[in-house]
């Protein structure tokens, strides 16, 4: 049985993490300094967890302000089931998925989207309706979004 990633990150390893959650440029000086370790120590754990892939840098974009205005939720029912994963696989490859899960329920895969308009989420809802397997799919406008980040790693606590 594979153990969870997180057995192998240790209290540093989060801490480095939260740093870099709050400010991805925080220098590795800044870092160390707050948290009372070597500079050293702190790039050779940020290396690590780079090449484990617990973590990548990127530049995360506020999709509001760039001008992404259309977000949804959509439901997709999957027949036959056995199509799921295909029809999982193609759905993943589509640029305007940000959120893609297979789910237990009413619905087979749960698929979150960012589309400039309206008229760009209906050319994708179209799109995924021609995927081989798809039966069904349910839409769900996002009118107003409160709050999208990333997970707050002190509930691993």
């Amino acid at each position: 049985m594979n153990k969870p990633a997180s057995a192998s990150l240790d209290e540093l390893d989060f801490a480095i993490l939260s740093c870099l959650q709050q400010d991805g440029r925080m220098s590795f000086t800044v870092i160390a300094e707050k948290l009372s370790v070597s500079i050293g120590t702190v790039r050779s754990r940020f290396n690590k967890l780079i090449e484990d892939g617990t973590m990548n840098i990127i530049g995360r974009v506020n999709p509001d302000k760039v001008g992404f205005q259309s977000y949804a939720q959509i439901a997709v029912y999957v027949r036959p089931i056995t199509l799921k994963e295909k029809v999982a696989q193609k759905i993943s490859k589509l640029s305007e998925v940000s959120f893609l899960a297979s789910t237990s329920g009413d619905y087979d895969l749960e698929v979150d989207v960012m589309c400039r308009n309206n008229d760009h989420l209906l050319e994708f809802v179209n799109e995924i309706s021609k995927i081989q397997g798809v039966h069904q799919i349910k839409t769900t406008l996002y009118f107003k979004v409160y709050k999208y980040s990333q997970p707050d790693l002190n509930l691993l606590k």
